[in-house]
């Protein structure tokens, strides 16, 4: 019996991303299994249809069931592969990346991890395109924007999840993605509780009589005690529990956290512990990066950047799991 007929090109391709430290080709793949998979048999298969975050829960749903736990969290974030020398398309277009705090040529990923019983596997994804095109009035320049805000898409993973029935408690996210409507559809829409990050310069009050009056100042102000404080944030009628956390960062300096949580009950303890579990995350989009070639494909079309990039999220949740 031939290699071919015992596995799939789906398998070939995943093992073939997570053993490859260099650019992954249809051609080195050929190569690597001696011609019994050709070059074109691969190239069909990366364009052969979409694969979508559908398919990313179908592919991984098993895995995630094994350590499914009431305590679950999922995790939002965003990554930008740097693409600056591909042509410009819907995919690969100018994002704010804010790693680096400027705009960058590359590919957006907006990535939700589910995280339990201290493993994290990618439940669900998005890649930014950037469809419409409009002139800007400044420069004149045409320039490209999503009909859909990450936002938006955060909010329509989050429905998507409650509708596959998938446990969790806290949803967790950095200050990218701690918008007033992402709290208020998380509160009210989904039934769920939240731990986010703050901008320092949010706006919050510690009494109701301050918050009808409309007496907010800016989080970084506040008289902070060691201990999580009830109050709002301007754009909420629900209360919330703010927390700063002080921590040391790796050249010494002190470094301070804002955290918000509509668990009202939630300790100091608590707010750390499950806000620590985010960086699973980050250690996941460093794990694809390095570990299944996201940044090495070298597709050209929309569809084969598009299939790549769900390939290499998929080798990188058998990594995880």
């Amino acid at each position: 019996m031939s290699f071919m007929n015992k596995t799939t090109i789906f398998d070939l391709y995943t093992d073939y991303l997570q053993t490859s430290f260099s650019y992954t080709t249809a051609t080195g793949l050929s190569d690597l299994l001696d011609g019994e998979l050709s070059h074109d048999q691969v190239t069909r298969f990366l364009a052969e249809k979409d694969y979508t975050s559908e398919d990313l829960w179908k592919s991984i749903k098993k895995e995630v069931r094994k350590i499914e736990d009431d305590e679950g969290v999922l995790i939002f974030d965003d990554t930008v592969q740097e693409k600056p020398h591909s042509k410009e398309n819907n995919l690969i277009s100018w994002h704010f990346d804010h790693t680096v705090n400027r705009t960058v040529k590359g590919i957006n990923l907006l990535n939700c991890l589910y995280s339990a019983k201290g493993v994290g596997l990618p439940v669900a994804f998005e890649l930014i395109e950037k469809s419409l095109c409009y002139s800007d009035v400044k420069t004149r320049k045409e320039k490209r924007k999503s009909p859909i805000t990450k936002n938006e898409q955060l909010c329509e993973m989050l429905l998507t999840y409650r509708r596959n029935q998938l446990k969790w408690r806290y949803v967790l996210a950095d200050s990218w993605f701690s918008a007033s409507e992402n709290m208020k559809f998380i509160h009210n829409n989904i039934k769920k509780q939240f731990i986010l990050a703050l901008k320092s310069n949010r706006l919050v009050a510690l009494t109701q009589k301050d918050k009808l009056e409309g007496r907010y100042v800016r989080i970084d102000t506040l008289d902070w005690s060691e201990e999580p404080v009830l109050g709002w944030i301007k754009g909420l009628e629900f209360s919330v529990l703010f927390h700063r956390q002080v921590f040391k960062n790796k050249d010494g300096s002190t470094g301070l956290l804002y955290l918000i949580s509509n668990d009202v009950e939630a300790t100091k303890s608590t707010i750390e512990a499950t806000y620590q579990k985010r960086w699973k995350v980050e250690v996941f989009h460093k794990n694809i990066k390095s570990n299944t070639a996201l940044a090495k494909s070298p597709a050209k079309t929309v569809r084969t950047q598009s299939n790549y990039i769900f390939m290499s999220l998929y080798a990188g949740a058998l990594w995880s799991a």
